[in-house]
């Protein structure tokens, strides 16, 4: 999965139990893990393959029972000279918005960084830290609704059914769910269709509001479990 090119690696070992083969083969599902009930949300390792698959690399495994595990890290070397500078991203580029985003993140960080961008670039937006409070503010809220920007993995819920429920009795909302795992193992466990507007923590600024007009505009054709959006 490796593309041509010069890459630099990052590589990391070390000396513990090791793992066997059956368990190399699960190693980045999310939610898998060997550790006890209450000791391990086997998210680590799936959230790591998420980020170096959204930076275009690839990540290799090799470990033997009682010889330890090295894990290689492969990211596209950017060509000399080729830098941003501090301040320099083209946010201010992007339309301005006017409609309504409903932001459901239960990370505090994520969800208060993801308001300020929205609403710095025009957008109004209402906020709810899990799918409960999400319906009850979508079911509160006199207008409209343009987009709903949920995380996919939250502790009382599932993005993917919430963006169903919510479709359910706001047909003209877009979705676009977020989440820290690569989209293919998020299809997997969740029911996302590959064609679903879709984006990959960590993202910037930039990339986010990007998306979010995307997804408003109808550039992306969002299918989740329960309901098609073909619009």
């Amino acid at each position: 999965g490796v593309q041509p090119g010069p890459h630099v690696m990052l590589s990391v070992s070390d000396t513990g139990a090791g793992m066997d083969a059956e368990t190399q083969a699960h190693l980045f599902e999310p939610f898998f893990t060997t550790k006890e009930v209450g000791k391990g949300t086997g998210l680590g390792l799936a959230t790591v393959y998420g980020i170096v698959r959204q930076s275009e690399g690839a990540i290799d495994v090799r470990s033997e029972l009682g010889q330890g595990s090295t894990f290689d890290i492969f990211l596209p070397q950017a060509p000399v000279g080729e830098h941003s500078a501090a301040g320099q991203a083209p946010v201010t580029a992007l339309p301005k918005g006017h409609e309504t985003v409903l932001v459901v993140e239960d990370e505090a960080s994520v969800r208060k960084l993801a308001i300020s961008v929205l609403k710095r670039q025009g957008y109004a937006v209402l906020a709810a830290d899990g799918p409960g409070q999400a319906e009850a503010i979508a079911a509160e809220h006199p207008g409209s609704i343009d987009l709903l920007l949920t995380d996919v993995i939250m502790p009382g819920g599932n993005g993917v059914d919430l963006a169903a429920r919510l479709c359910g009795v706001r047909p003209a909302m877009r979705v676009l769910l977020m989440s820290g795992y690569a989209q293919e193992s998020v299809a997997d466990r969740s029911g996302l269709d590959p064609g679903i507007s879709f984006i990959e923590k960590p993202f910037s600024p930039d990339l986010l509001l990007t998306r979010v007009r995307m997804a408003i505009d109808g550039e992306a054709r969002s299918t989740v479990a329960g309901f098609t959006d073909s619009r």
